[in-house]
């Protein structure tokens, strides 16, 4: 019956880690989307306007 119990806790742990590495995953990727922007718009200021 350990082995079942210990099953279960690796089951949940692997979902609770993707969970958490898919957050943090899309957390990252709107601040990179986010830069890329910032990034884009300095760059047309800069070229337009200066």
């Amino acid at each position: 019956m350990d082995n079942f119990y210990f099953y279960i806790f690796a089951i949940i742990a692997i979902v609770v880690a993707f969970l958490i590495v898919k957050k943090v995953a899309s957390c990252l990727i709107k601040s990179i989307v986010m830069l890329a922007i910032v990034a884009l718009l300095a760059y047309v200021w800069y070229v337009y306007f200066r």
